[in-house]
């Protein structure tokens, strides 16, 4: 089953590779689809896609994040903030802005 899930990490996550990461950890996860983004309040935001076990190890993975990460909070973002943050594009899981 899939599931879409849109997440909000915060702690020191800008400027330390935390995209990056993200990418490379989605790769190796395997099957999911959306964007990471840093945003303007010093987060990390990602919008993804998938099988629900794959989802749900991105997000465990999150919560601790790449080794110059200090991750203080992983929630979930109900909805979407803005209409102007691009869609995800099926197969593809890239950095935006």
């Amino acid at each position: 089953m899939d599931k879409e899930v849109y997440i909000k990490i915060q702690g020191r996550v800008q400027g330390i590779g935390f995209r990056y990461w993200a990418i490379k950890t989605a790769e190796a996860i395997g099957g999911i689809s959306g964007w990471v983004r840093n945003a303007p309040d010093g987060s990390v935001e990602i919008l993804m896609s998938g099988e629900e076990e794959k989802i749900d190890a991105m997000i465990l993975a999150c919560h601790k994040g790449p080794s110059l990460a200090r991750v203080d909070r992983v929630s979930f973002i109900v909805g979407r903030v803005s209409s102007f943050l691009p869609p995800i594009e099926v197969g593809k899981f890239v950095r935006v802005w």
